[in-house]
């Protein structure tokens, strides 16, 4: 069976680990080629564990092991000519792009009234000007093959306010609106633009202490079980879940990426359970 993006080359940032090596694996299984790049280091102002180059490496293993090829590149999205010069050792490597999922991002907390400027630049220049940067790097290759889709990676804050990550909230509108714009300014190359806007999402950034802190500021420490916590994450959800798993994301990027999206631009797809129904 031929897959639904077979003969394609995909570009998808943050890939060492959660959504990024999520969406890596599902657009191969599908039969696309895979340019896995990661900054592979940690940023000081976040308090999770981020990509290394073992899991990029991890990342590339599953992809070959797929059957497809794989090229594994460290760049930091924040700086263009790392993510220029990765991008376009990647299409030299694989021969053309006609997928880019801009996923790269980072979360940390704390009410704006409050918040240091480097926790603000930090994010903002990852989640927001590294996703333009991934776009503009890549637009010259997608044309060069005739067209192409970019999915950006914003989330529900595109759509709402919540406290404490004011920063994060405003970063995930912008990639909506850099997302339209984008449609618009790339539509005659026949290049889509689109956004996956999920909620939770069980990765790195969601199951760490930091986030148990902030939905459970009552409860002591030893107390902050999933077990205990499920019924917060839940509550915000229609359907009868604490959050979603990044294959679920997976499966947005891949149609947006397959030619049966093929006159879908400048939209969000939400993967969210229901939570911006309400």
């Amino acid at each position: 069976m031929v897959g639904r993006v077979a003969g394609k080359v995909a570009l998808v940032t943050g890939a060492a680990q959660g959504q990024g090596r999520s969406h890596a694996i599902r657009l191969a299984e599908e039969g696309a080629d895979i340019i896995a790049i990661d900054i592979c280091e940690h940023i000081e102002s976040v308090p999770y564990e981020q990509g290394t180059a073992e899991g990029l490496g991890e990342t590339v293993k599953a992809v070959e092991a797929l059957g497809r090829r794989a090229v594994g590149l460290r760049a930091d999205v924040r700086d263009y000519d790392d993510i220029a010069r990765a991008t376009a050792e990647g299409v030299d490597r694989l021969g053309r792009l006609d997928v880019v999922s801009a996923n790269a991002g980072i979360l940390n907390f704390g009410l704006l009234e409050e918040l240091e400027d480097v926790q603000w630049d930090d994010l903002m220049d990852v989640n927001l000007k590294g996703v333009w940067h991934t776009a503009k790097a890549a637009i010259p290759h997608l044309r060069a093959a005739g067209g192409g889709s970019i999915v950006l990676t914003s989330s529900t804050c595109a759509t709402l306010g919540m406290p404490g990550i004011g920063h994060y909230v405003a970063a995930k509108h912008g990639v909506v609106g850099l997302a339209k714009t984008l449609a618009v300014e790339l539509g005659a190359d026949m290049i889509r633009v689109n956004t996956v806007n999920p909620t939770n999402v069980e990765t790195a950034m969601l199951m760490n202490e930091s986030v148990f802190a902030r939905f459970a500021p009552d409860l002591p420490p030893e107390d902050r079980t999933l077990d205990n916590l499920m019924p917060r994450f839940k509550a915000p959800h229609v359907l009868d879940i604490g959050w979603i798993d990044p294959v679920d994301v997976s499966n947005a990027v891949l149609w947006l990426a397959s030619d049966e999206s093929r006159y879908v631009s400048g939209t969000s797809i939400t993967i969210d359970a229901g939570h911006t129904a309400q």
